[in-house]
């Protein structure tokens, strides 16, 4: 079976800090939810079942939309306890206060920003499986050209990285999907998936969002083919893969067929 693994990494919006414009906090998680509640209609219209990394701040300010998550299908799972700040302690305190607000087991995590984090302290904190990899090279970013491009295991740790093309290990992430024609993109997709069996990739609620340059400071490349455009998009490549006949699945279930029977019970 050929599976698509679609997450979204839910978080305060405060990207335009990093271009100078503030953006006050309130505005910040307003932005975000509209967009997951966009992304909630989109996913329940298809009966696609996908992965929401929160951070502990984000769900604790939306925590209606976090029941709706829980409600239909969705897995949560833990994008830090900030998205601007880290420390190796809040490996824990997310993923305590994010069980507490969904009532879910919460089994997996995502760095903000992909940035490196060590498996050691992911294991301590009582996680399964980390997807906080970008397998590629990406000026300014990313230097991961040497790192193993599909999941992989340290000790009990499983990785699930985000998918690049097999050989060129371009990017199949969020931006990709926003610049690449979309014929393309879909073509990257199936050829990743025939040569994988499964794809990886996620976005976030604020693209489907206008992100007009003048409200939010945002340099062209970020913005382009957001709100409506986005949608459009978004859509047609759900209809598309779905009528590839793949099989989409959260990320803790296509962990835990890598398991062994004795642990998968730990995936509730």
């Amino acid at each position: 079976m050929k599976t698509v693994l679609l997450s979204f990494d839910l978080e305060e919006f405060e990207m335009p800090q990093e271009y100078g414009k503030i953006i006050p906090f309130e505005e910040q998680i307003a932005i975000s939810a509209r967009g997951t509640e966009i992304i909630l209609d989109i996913l329940h219209e298809h009966h696609v079942p996908a992965t929401f990394f929160c951070t502990a701040v984000f769900a604790s300010h939306a925590t209606d939309l976090i029941s709706r998550l829980t409600q239909e299908g969705h897995e949560i799972a833990s994008h830090g306890y900030t998205h601007s700040t880290f420390k190796n302690e809040h490996l824990l305190e997310s993923r305590i206060e994010l069980k507490k607000i969904s009532g879910q087991s919460v089994v997996g995590f995502r760095m903000p920003r992909m940035m490196p984090v060590e498996n050691d302290a992911i294991q301590r904190a009582g996680y399964t499986y980390d997807s906080s990899l970008n397998p590629v090279y990406l000026p300014g970013r990313y230097n991961n050209i040497m790192k193993p491009r599909t999941w992989f295991r340290t000790h009990s740790l499983i990785h699930v990285p985000a998918s690049a093309i097999p050989l060129f290990r371009f990017p199949l992430f969020w931006l990709s999907f926003h610049h690449l024609p979309l014929w393309l993109y879909k073509a990257a997709c199936r050829y990743t998936i025939h040569y994988d069996r499964y794809l990886n990739i996620y976005f976030h609620p604020w693209e489907f969002i206008e992100l007009t340059p003048i409200a939010y400071g945002l340099p062209k490349f970020l913005s382009k083919n957001s709100g409506a455009k986005m949608i459009g998009r978004f859509q047609s490549w759900i209809r598309w893969m779905k009528g590839q006949e793949y099989a989409f699945t959260t990320i803790a279930q296509f962990v835990a067929s890598r398991q062994p029977d004795s642990q998968k019970d730990a995936f509730g």
